[in-house]
C-alpha cells in the first residue's frame, strides 16, 4: 500500500515541449490576430474611383510590403460606397492606428507619381506619407521566423544524434559523447540462463567460472589469485557467442552492460574515446558488472594497416581509450568485459594479450551429439509427430551451426502448416534442409527435355561414382528438380572428421568430377552445368599443394598465413614455384576427372538405368541406388578399421 501512495504522490515528469507549444500557439494566434496591418486589401481600380470622392484623411507608402494604407476622413465610413470593403476588426495588437483599407503596387515610382497628379487635378487634400515600414507584430514575427527554424532544425537534428537520453542524461544536446550501453536488470529484464543454451559445453564450463569469479571473488582471491579482467568469445556465426552472454547475464546477477562496437563509431572526433570512458566509469560505479562487447572488431582492428591518408584515425582513438581502460594505470577493479567476434585474426595484438583479455573461448561448430540437444532445444514450442527422430535429425545436419538449426526447425513448421499437417513430421524437417541448402523449389522452370537428359545423367554421375568410392561421402538422394540457381542437386551425408588424409580428398574430388564425366561418357560433349564443382575441386586441389602439404613436388610445404596479414599482394613463393604449384594442381584435377571417366565407362549400363529412373521419378534415395547397384561395396566399419590403421 505504502508502494502506490509514493506513486501516487510521485511529481510528473516536466517536458520541455509543453513551453514549445504554448510558443507555438501564442506567435501562431499574433499572426491571425494581426494579419498585415489588419486592414481589408481592395483593387487598384476600385481605389481610382474611390479616391475621387475625397474622403482619404492620408495615405501610407509601406515601401517593404509594397503596401498601401488608406485612412479616411471621420465620419467617411458611414457613406455606403465604403460598405463591405472597410475593415472592422480591433486591432488590439497593432503599434499604431488601424487603417481602413490598403490596396497592393507594383512600382513605387509610378504609384507616387499617380498620386500626386490625381490629388493636383482633383484638388484634394489628403497627406502622402512615404517611404514608410511595416511595423506589426506580424512583420517582425516573419523577419525572425527563418533564424528561428534554421535553430529549431539544429536542436532537432543535435537531439536525434544524442541518443535521447543515452547515458541516462536526458537527451540533453551534449550527451553525445555518453555511452549507449544497455543495462539489463538482473531481476527482469534477463531470462536466459545456461540451461537454455544446449552444446557449447567446453565454452559453457569457462564461462560459468566467470560468473562464479563475480559471484564469490573471496574463493580465489583468498588464495592470491586475481579475477580474470577479459573473456573473448571466437568462432563462426551463428555458433551461440551471444547467446552464452545472454545466459552470463541472467546467471551472474549483476549489472549488465551490452551494446555493439558499432555503437562506438561516430562521425564527430572524439566521441568514440569518450563513450569508452563513460562506459567504464558507469560499469565501476555500480561494479562488480559485465561489460559485453558484440562484434568487437568493429573497433578492435589492427592499428596501422590501411592507413593511406596518414590522418588521424578516430577508431584507433576509440581502441586505445578501450586498451587503457582495460589494463591502464586506472584499472578496474570487479569489471569484466567480454566480447564477441568470428574475425578474431584482424583484431590488435595489444587487445588480446594477456591482462585485457586473458582467455579465449572458442565456439565452434556443433558435433553430432550436440546438434541433437540444439534440436531438443528449439524442438519443445513446436507441436511435433510423436515418432520423430532427434538422432536422424542431427545426422541429416552436419556443419550446421545452432542458428541454422533454429531456421531448419522454424522453416519446418512453416512448411507443415502450409500443407495443412496438424504436427510437424520427418518429411517436413528434410524438405527444410533442403529449402535452406538448396533454395527453393521451381517446378515450373523452363527447361528442354534434352537439357533436363543433361542434368540427369549428369547427377546421376554423381551417385555413381559416390557410390563405388570407398572415401566419398554416402549418399542421401538425388533430384532433378530446380532449386534456387542449380537445375539438378545430389545429397550426401558426409562423415565428421577431425582429419582428412590424401585419399579421403581424392576421392571426393573424383565424385565431384562425376558430373562432367558422366556427360563426356554418354553424350561426348560437356556442357557449362559443371562450374561449382569445378570450382570446389580447384579450391581443394590448391589447399592439398599450398597449405597441406600433400603434393611430393612441393613437399611439406605450406603457404597459408594464419596471422591474415597476407595482402594479396605479393606470394612467398617464386615464379618458378607458382609454375610448380598451377601445374600440380592441373594435375590432381585431371587425374581425379580421367578416375571419374574409367568408372562410368566400366558402370555405362548401371549409369544410364539410374538417369532413367531419375528422369521418371526426377527425386530417388539411397534404396534405389541399392536396387541398381547392390549393396554398397565399402561398409562403415571398413572404413572405420581402414582409419584406425
Amino acid at each position: 500500500m505504502a508502494r502506490d501512495n509514493n506513486n501516487m504522490t510521485k511529481k510528473p515528469k516536466f517536458s520541455p515541449y509543453w513551453i514549445y507549444g504554448l510558443i507555438g500557439v501564442f506567435l501562431l494566434f499574433l499572426i491571425l490576430s494581426n494579419d498585415s496591418g489588419s486592414a481589408d486589401k481592395v483593387s487598384f481600380s476600385k481605389f481610382k474611383e474611390l479616391v475621387q470622392y475625397n474622403d482619404i484623411k492620408k495615405i501610407e507608402v509601406v515601401t517593404n510590403t509594397k503596401e498601401a494604407r488608406i485612412y479616411l476622413k471621420d465620419g467617411a465610413d458611414d457613406k455606403d460606397i465604403y460598405k463591405g470593403i472597410l475593415n472592422r476588426r480591433s486591432g488590439i495588437f497593432m503599434m499604431g492606428d488601424n487603417p481602413d483599407f490598403s490596396i497592393r503596387y507594383l512600382n513605387l515610382e509610378n504609384f507616387e507619381n499617380f498620386l500626386n497628379q490625381v490629388k493636383e487635378k482633383e484638388k484634394l487634400d489628403f497627406e502622402i506619407a512615404s517611404d514608410q515600414q511595416d511595423n506589426t507584430i506580424s512583420s517582425f514575427i516573419f523577419s525572425i521566423l527563418p533564424f528561428v527554424l534554421i535553430i529549431g532544425v539544429w536542436i532537432f537534428i543535435m537531439r536525434r544524434m544524442s541518443g535521447g537520453a543515452a547515458g541516462g542524461g536526458g537527451g540533453q544536446i551534449f550527451n553525445i559523447g555518453k555511452s549507449k550501453a544497455k543495462l539489463f536488470d538482473e531481476k527482469t529484464d534477463m531470462k536466459t540462463s545456461f540451461k537454455d543454451v544446449a552444446g557449447l559445453e567446453g565454452a559453457k564450463e569457462e564461462v560459468q567460472e566467470i560468473v562464479d569469479f563475480l559471484k564469490n571473488p573471496e574463493k580465489y582471491t583468498s588464495l592470491g589469485g586475481k579475477i580474470p579482467k577479459g573473456a573473448l568469445l571466437v568462432g563462426p556465426p551463428g555458433t551461440g557467442k551471444t547467446l552464452l552472454a545472454k545466459a552470463v547475464a541472467g546467471e551472474a546477477k549483476v549489472p549488465f552492460f551490452s551494446l555493439s562496437g558499432s555503437d562506438f563509431v561516430e562521425m564527430f572526433v572524439g566521441v568514440g574515446a569518450s563513450r569508452v570512458r563513460d562506459l567504464f566509469k558507469q560499469a565501476k560505479e555500480k561494479s562488480p558488472a559485465i561489460i559485453f562487447i558484440d562484434e568487437i572488431d568493429a573497433i578492435g582492428r589492427a592499428r596501422g594497416k590501411n592507413n593511406f591518408t596518414g590522418s588521424n584515425d578516430e577508431r584507433e582513438n576509440t581502441l586505445n581509450q578501450l586498451l587503457t581502460e582495460m589494463d591502464g594505470f586506472g584499472t578496474n577493479t570487479n569489471v569484466i568485459v567480454m566480447a564477441a567476434t568470428n574475425r578474431a585474426d584482424i583484431l590488435d595484438k595489444a587487445l588480446m594479450r594477456a591482462g585485457r583479455f586473458d582467455r579465449q573461448i572458442y565456439v565452434d561448430l556443433p558435433d553430432i551429439r550436440e546438434r541433437k540437444e540444439i534440436f531438443e532445444v528449439h524442438l519443445k514450442p513446436l507441436k511435433k509427430a510423436d515418432n520423430l527422430d532427434t538422432d536422424f535429425l542431427s545426422k541429416q545436419t552436419p556443419g550446421f551451426s545452432g542458428a541454422d538449426i533454429a531456421n531448419v526447425c522454424n522453416e519446418a513448421a512453416l512448411i507443415a502448416a502450409r500443407k495443412g499437417k496438424k504436427a510437424v513430421e520427418k518429411q517436413d524437417f528434410l524438405d527444410a534442409v533442403d529449402r535452406i541448402v538448396g533454395g527453393l523449389e521451381k517446378k515450373n522452370k523452363i527447361i528442354t527435355p534434352q537439357e533436363k537428359k543433361t542434368v540427369a545423367f549428369h547427377e546421376a554421375g554423381h551417385a555413381t561414382v559416390s557410390w563405388l568410392l570407398q572415401y566419398a561421402a554416402p549418399l542421401v538422394k538425388v533430384t532433378i528438380v530446380p532449386r534456387g540457381q542449380s537445375l539438378g542437386a545430389a545429397w550426401y551425408l558426409p562423415e565428421e572428421r577431425m582429419l582428412v588424409r590424401t585419399e579421403q580428398m581424392l576421392d571426393e574430388m573424383c565424385a565431384t568430377l562425376g558430373g562432367r564425366a558422366a556427360e563426356k561418357v554418354i553424350f561426348n560433349k560437356i556442357s557449362t552445368g559443371a562450374l561449382s564443382d569445378l570450382e570446389k575441386v580447384t579450391k581443394q586441389a590448391r589447399a592439398m599443394v599450398t597449405v597441406y602439404g600433400l603434393n611430393e613436388k612441393i613437399g611439406n610445404l605450406t603457404y597459408y598465413d594464419s596471422s591474415g596479414n597476407d595482402n594479396g599482394f605479393s606470394k612467398p613463393y617464386s615464379e618458378e614455384t607458382a609454375k610448380t604449384i598451377d601445374e600440380e594442381i592441373s594435375k590432381i584435377v585431371e587425374n581425379q576427372y580421367d578416375r571419374a571417366l574409367q568408372i562410368l565407362e566400366q558402370n555405362k549400363d548401371k549409369l544410364t538405368k539410374l538417369a532413367e529412373l531419375l528422369l521418371e521419378k526426377e527425386v530417388i534415395f539411397k534404396d534405389d541406388l541399392e536396387g541398381i547397384f547392390g549393396e554398397r561395396p565399402f561398409s562403415k566399419s571398413d572404413s572405420a578399421d581402414d582409419s584406425e590403421e
